[in-house]
């Protein structure tokens, strides 16, 4: 039987919820996946539409946008390991973020010889997620801009927008995953088509478009990606600030210690 593995990732609630998923939760939700597979009448995907999604909201005791260290994919959350004192990024890879999407993003652009800007930017352009899902396109740039450049900021802010209007030219198509995850009717909200227009007509244009591009070869659960490659990236690209992220009194400090203390309830 063919898997689709980005209808089965969506089905999950993502990449992030899926790397926070043990190896038995993981199989066990495949194969329910497959059963249903096998109850459907005929061979075509079923997309849910926009009413279909709305109706599922009162379905769960959480929220779709909910950050992935607030929730459990299934079961009771577990307990997180602590931060270091002096946080660094790498520090927030290992324990804190889902990793294996965006390294396959960055690995996938770097074999096809992206700049290194480009390359780093697919590294860290969905971590965000840990934090808040809504409007992750705006709030990783936010997160990231004191520590990145500007372009890598761009490339951070309006990839969320141009994933939903294909490029032919660039190689990008819409995909199936969002009409399973926003419905096959779905319309973009104002604010991301007016974002998709400025950022089409941009000198930068191509920043955040190569992500979308590099988005779509990055939905592997079973892909064997490394964070070694990345090293010396990171080192070059990424400000670390010497107090520790969410200890160095940024405008964005906050928010990286909301990921580092998740349990505090006030």
């Amino acid at each position: 039987m063919e898997i689709d593995r980005r209808l089965f990732i969506a089905g999950l609630g993502g990449a992030a919820a899926v790397a926070t998923m043990d190896p038995e939760a993981r199989a066990e939700a495949l194969e329910d996946y497959m059963s249903d597979m096998l109850e459907a009448a005929d061979d075509k995907p079923k997309f849910p539409t926009v009413a279909e999604l709305d109706a599922q909201i009162e379905t769960r005791a959480f929220r779709r946008g909910a950050g992935s260290v607030f929730i459990a994919g299934r079961g009771n959350v577990k307990k997180l390991p602590p931060m270091p004192a002096q946080p660094t990024l790498l520090d927030y890879y290992n324990l804190r973020f889902a990793t294996n999407h965006v390294l396959q993003s960055a690995t996938d652009a770097m074999k096809k010889g992206q700049p290194e800007e480009i390359v780093f930017a697919c590294l860290i352009h969905d971590v965000v997620q840990t934090l808040v899902k809504t409007d992750h396109g705006w709030w990783g740039a936010q997160m990231f801009e004191p520590y990145v450049s500007p372009r890598v900021a761009f490339a951070l802010r309006y990839h969320q927008a141009l994933r939903f209007y294909p490029d032919q030219e660039a190689g990008y198509q819409y995909p199936d995953l969002y009409r399973r995850t926003f419905g096959v009717d779905y319309t973009p909200p104002k604010h991301i088509e007016a974002a998709y227009k400025f950022a089409r007509n941009h000198k930068w244009y191509g920043a955040p478009r190569a992500v979308t591009v590099h988005d779509l070869y990055a939905f592997d659960p079973s892909a064997k990606v490394s964070m070694d490659p990345f090293l010396d990236v990171i080192g070059r690209q990424f400000k670390q600030p010497k107090e520790g992220l969410g200890h160095d009194n940024s405008p964005v400090a906050h928010m990286w210690r909301t990921m580092a203390m998740p349990d505090t309830p006030l």
